[in-house]
């Protein structure tokens, strides 16, 4: 099973479309893009594996694995990327600005409802990241006007 995680970059945060199949399945908030910069930066575009994991602060969650000079990347409820983020991704069923959502743990419960339907299946579990880029050229000549 492939997650497709469509963005759009903006200084203040980074705002996200999470499809399958191209079907929607909750958008998503996160850092702005700093040159992958721990703790500041969403991380890099590209195709990753995803593993459910559990821990004591966020519950169940999702893990991105072998992320380039990163670790612990992880799809964790959060309604204010520059706030509660530290280059994860959060799941929002709603967005109210720039890297800010609301109605977060509903949307990973929607999200870990999928994975875990398709880990039953034995399914490997990807999610490819790219951006909207004629959005983003599109702000950059607005700014550049």
């Amino acid at each position: 099973m492939e997650l497709t995680l469509t963005r759009v970059y903006k200084s203040g945060g980074t705002n996200g479309t999470l499809t399958l199949n191209g079907h929607f399945v909750c958008f998503t908030i996160e850092l702005p893009w700093k040159e992958n910069q721990k703790g500041v930066s969403c991380i890099p575009e590209g195709k990753y594996e995803l593993k459910p994991r559990y821990s004591q602060k966020f519950k169940r969650h999702l893990e991105v694995l072998d992320v380039y000079k990163r670790s612990t990347i992880l799809f964790h409820p959060a309604n204010n990327a520059l706030e509660e983020l530290e280059g994860c991704i959060a799941p929002v069923m709603h967005l109210t600005g720039i890297g800010t959502g609301i109605y977060s743990r509903f949307a990973l419960e929607k999200l870990l409802s999928v994975i875990y339907q398709a880990r039953d299946r034995n399914e490997k579990i990807t999610i490819n990241i790219n951006s909207n880029r004629y959005e983003y050229l599109r702000q950059i000549q607005k700014t550049d006007t």
